[in-house]
């Protein structure tokens, strides 16, 4: 059984901010274990967006793609993604629109609905933990993520989980 909700949150937990990606995504999954349906959601994080992550969209309805940002105004925000062609294609590094595009090449069906949540990130040195403004848009990241959550189910994402 695949969840039909999917978060996906990706960057490099060692360098400052580019760890509030996959630090949303552990929060996001310990507040889904509490809060929704058991198998309405699956919460996965890496390094980046590689082509082999167009696998871990089959199956589903939606999906929440994670990721720090620079020169945001806000905290967070959140955008709608489509598939995009990219003119070079390599083996990692993808944007969310050329990985939707892998998964149209791959399936040859549409993926399903797809969002950005970015967080405003300013610190990316080696070494570095998020300091305490970063933990504060986390925070509110967080709640944006939340209410994602929330209306996904509410709009009818199935909450005993899909075939692949």
């Amino acid at each position: 059984m695949t969840a039909p909700l999917l978060v996906l949150g990706w960057g490099n937990p060692s360098r400052g901010d580019d760890a509030l990606g996959p630090m949303l995504v552990d929060a996001l999954a310990a507040y889904a274990g509490r809060a929704l349906p058991a198998g309405s959601v699956e919460c996965l994080s890496d390094y980046q967006l590689q082509i082999e992550h167009a696998l871990d969209l089959v199956g589903r309805e939606r999906v929440l793609f994670v990721d720090a940002a620079r020169g945001l105004d806000a905290a967070c925000q959140m955008r709608r993604v489509e598939p995009q062609r990219e003119r070079q294609i390599t083996s990692h590094a993808l944007s969310p629109e050329a990985l939707l595009q892998v998964f149209v090449d791959l399936q040859r069906r549409p993926p399903p609905v797809c969002d950005v949540l970015a967080i405003r990130g300013r610190r990316w040195e080696l070494g570095e933990q998020p300091d305490a403004q970063a933990e504060a848009d986390l925070e509110q990241a967080l709640v944006r993520a939340r209410g994602w959550l929330h209306d996904a189910v509410a709009r009818g994402a199935h909450t005993e989980g899909v075939n692949a």
